[in-house]
C-alpha cells in the first residue's frame, strides 16, 4: 500500500469493483520451502469472501489451509510523464490501481468448488460477444478430470489495503492533459481510470 493517505480508500463496493473488473490476481504466502505466489482467477461472494482455485500440485496448495495469506488484484498502471504538466521541473511517476486483501484461508469442499467453478465460467462468458460456451459442453470424463486436478480455497478478507494512486496531486489541468497522454500512447484503461476520478 502505498503510505501517502490521498491514495487510499475505504470505499469497499469501488474496491470489490475492481476486483470483479481484474478477476485475476496474485496469491503470497511464506511456505516451508520459501516465499511462493500463485496467479488465479478471483471471484468475490458477498463483502469479504475471496474464492479461488489452485492446481493441486501448486506450491501452495498444501500449505493454504489455516493459514494467513495475502492476495492482490493489479488495476491498470502506467508511466506519467512529467511532459503532461504545467512544470517540467520535476521527476515522472507510476500511476496504478492495486487491491491487497489479507485473511485466514480454508480449503472449500467439492459442492463449493464446483459452485466456483460454473460462477467463474457464466461471468466471463457473458463478458464475451457470441454463442455461449457452457460447462455442460464439456464430457463428464473431461470435466470430472480436471476437477480432480484443482483444489478450491477462500479467503475471510480482514485487512483491505488499496492503493488508487491516479495523479490525485496534479490539477484538474494537469489530469486532463495526463489522460490525453496516456490515452494517445495506448494506455486507454489508465487514462480511464484517472478522468474517471475512480479512487
Amino acid at each position: 500500500m502505498h503510505p501517502n493517505p490521498l491514495f487510499r480508500s475505504e470505499d469497499h463496493a469501488l474496491m470489490r469493483e475492481w476486483i470483479d473488473r481484474a478477476a485475476f490476481g496474485m496469491v503470497f504466502l511464506t511456505t516451508p520451502e520459501g516465499p511462493r505466489v500463485a496467479h488465479t482467477p478471483f471471484i468475490m461472494r458477498d463483502e469479504n469472501r475471496l474464492r479461488f482455485h489452485l492446481a493441486r500440485g501448486n506450491a501452495l496448495t498444501r500449505s493454504l489451509e489455516g493459514a494467513t495469506a495475502l492476495a492482490v488484484v493489479n488495476g491498470p498502471d502506467g508511466y506519467v510523464s512529467p511532459r503532461w504538466y504545467d512544470n517540467r521541473d520535476t521527476v515522472p511517476t507510476w500511476d496504478y490501481v492495486a487491491i491487497e486483501m489479507e485473511g485466514p484461508v480454508r480449503r472449500i469442499a467439492d459442492d463449493e468448488l464446483d459452485t466456483l467453478l460454473y460462477d467463474l465460467i457464466d461471468t466471463h462468458e457473458r463478458r464475451i460477444e457470441g454463442d455461449r460456451w457452457s460447462a455442460g459442453e464439456a464430457s463428464e470424463p473431461m470435466w470430472n478430470g480436471l476437477f480432480k486436478a484443482i483444489v478450491g480455497f477462500e479467503m475471510e478478507v480482514r485487512e483491505w489495503r488499496p492503493t488508487f494512486k491516479l495523479s490525485q496531486k496534479r490539477t484538474p489541468a494537469e489530469r486532463a492533459a495526463i489522460v490525453a497522454g496516456l490515452a494517445g500512447n495506448g494506455n486507454e484503461a489508465l487514462a480511464a481510470a484517472i478522468g474517471g476520478n475512480a479512487a
